[in-house]
Formats: C-alpha cells, sequence, structure tokens
C-alpha cells in the first residue's frame, strides 16, 4: 500500500502504483480530487515527455506544484500514464 499526504490528510491512496526514478506514482483514480487544482506548470523530460502540474490545496493552504503527471508519455515510460507522482513535501510512504 502506498500512501501520500500532506498537512496530515491524505492525499492519495493505493495498493497499485509504479515506481519510477525513486518517484511512487499513484493510480489518477486513486487521489483525492478534492485536494488538487490544476497549474499552469509545465515541465519536459527528455524520456517521460511533458509534464503538467497540480497545486495541493488542504486546510486553506497551498502547496503549488506539488503533484505531477504526464498526460501523453513517451513510449518508454507508458506505464505511469493515467498516474501522478508528488514532492515538495508531500510524505510518501509504501
Amino acid at each position: 500500500m502506498a500512501k501520500a499526504s500532506w498537512n496530515e490528510v491524505v492525499i492519495a491512496e493505493s495498493d497499485v502504483y509504479e515506481k519510477v526514478e525513486g518517484n511512487i506514482y499513484f493510480p489518477s483514480d486513486s487521489i483525492n480530487k478534492e485536494y488538487f487544482k490544476e497549474s499552469d506548470t509545465h515541465s519536459t523530460c527528455f524520456w517521460k515527455g511533458k509534464a503538467s502540474y497540480y497545486d495541493v490545496e488542504v486546510n486553506g493552504e497551498t502547496n503549488k506544484d506539488a503533484a505531477w503527471y504526464y498526460p501523453d508519455p513517451k513510449s518508454k515510460a507508458e506505464n505511469i500514464k493515467d498516474h501522478v507522482a508528488f514532492w515538495k513535501g508531500v510524505d510518501v510512504t509504501e
């Protein structure tokens, strides 16, 4: 079981996930969508493709760009399509 929490609230939890470069990618249907807001931020990974970000909002606080995902990953990263990963102080355990 993998779990992601921030501000003492569980924001994602799943028995099924992908691990890439030390990051746990949660299936998008395992995140608690009420805590996620689309961000305008994007970045590019040479082998995974273009990443999009979410701000995580919990208990009136915002963690800007704390979650990312690849909406259309390159072929070598197809296993993380429709998955979300975290950083910026989000506690992720497995």
